[in-house]
């Protein structure tokens, strides 16, 4: 003869199906979220953020710097203006002497 559970087992077991839905259902969102951050980084990288044109490197006193041949904007990645304003007011000159 079965046995029938009882109403604390059937609730444990939902309990259950319910935890192992959620887990599935965020690991799925984590999933989607980094391909998307990984599309739009592929996307954007190593482009102007003003206007979209591939930017060139240039190497001023050992710092790569990323400059844009449309809109001549200059790019800095972090940290790199504090290591340009530590050589001293030479390096603005020279930039100006790129653009001019």
């Amino acid at each position: 003869m079965p046995v029938k559970p009882s109403e604390q087992e059937e609730e444990y077991f939902a309990k259950l199906e319910i935890q192992k839905r959620l887990q599935e259902q965020e690991k799925r969102a984590q999933a989607l979220a980094e391909d998307e951050k990984k599309r739009l980084r592929e996307l954007h990288y190593m482009h102007c953020p003003k206007c979209g044109t591939p930017l060139q490197e240039e190497v001023l006193h050992d710092i790569a710097v990323d400059i844009c041949p449309a809109c001549h904007g200059v790019w800095l990645d972090d940290g790199e203006l504090g290591k340009l304003t530590e050589g001293g007011k030479n390096i603005f000159s020279f930039l100006r002497g790129i653009f001019s």
